[in-house]
């Protein structure tokens, strides 16, 4: 009798829904922007190969949601950016600079804007943990649109090994302690 009733209740409740929604949004309201709900992930590993957590993206109409769970780090201030390949050697110097579509100078304190893969600090806790959202609209997730981390050499997550001063030099973040490159989920 149970399966009965799923065969009868399931497309009934899916027949009610789209009807409602095609009523309540038949107003002229605007449709979703292309690449809404496109996730992609960064495994992060350090130099020694050793697997951090992960950096994940999420597109939203607005911009992208990078959300990072992390362990393993040393504590304190970290420079916490998005570089222009995706590539990850043992000194992660193959993920190349700061993704950079529109050729801007570093920095958020630095007047004419900041690069696209600059981000907030991350702030590691004493026992090596960080969770952290951060919402950017300079990056996108979506093919077809010029700030699109999926280009055709791909994106990373980079740690560095200091904090960034936000100003116009982006060598005051050290070293790279950490990569993950940008896949689709």
């Amino acid at each position: 009798m149970t399966y009965l009733w799923k065969l009868v209740l399931i497309p009934a409740a899916l027949s009610l829904s789209l009807l409602l929604s095609l009523a309540c949004g038949g107003d002229g309201e605007k449709e979703p922007e292309a690449g809404v709900g496109i996730t992609a992930v960064a495994v992060i590993m350090d130099a020694a190969g050793e697997t951090l957590g992960t950096v994940t993206l999420t597109q939203g109409p607005q911009g992208v949601l990078v959300s990072a769970e992390l362990r393993g780090l040393p504590p304190g201030g970290h420079g916490f950016h998005i570089h222009e390949t995706g590539a990850c050697a043992p000194d992660f110097s193959a993920a190349g600079s700061h993704f950079n579509p529109t050729d801007q100078t570093h920095g958020f304190l630095f007047s004419t804007g900041q690069h696209a893969g600059d981000l907030p600090n991350l702030y590691v806790a004493a026992d090596g943990t960080v969770r952290a959202d951060v919402f950017t609209n300079d990056i996108s997730l979506a093919g077809d649109d010029d700030r699109s981390l999926f280009d055709d050499d791909g994106s990373a997550v980079i740690i560095h090994e200091k904090a960034d001063a936000y100003g116009e030099d982006s060598g005051t973040a050290g070293g790279r302690i950490a990569c993950g490159v940008i896949e689709r989920s």
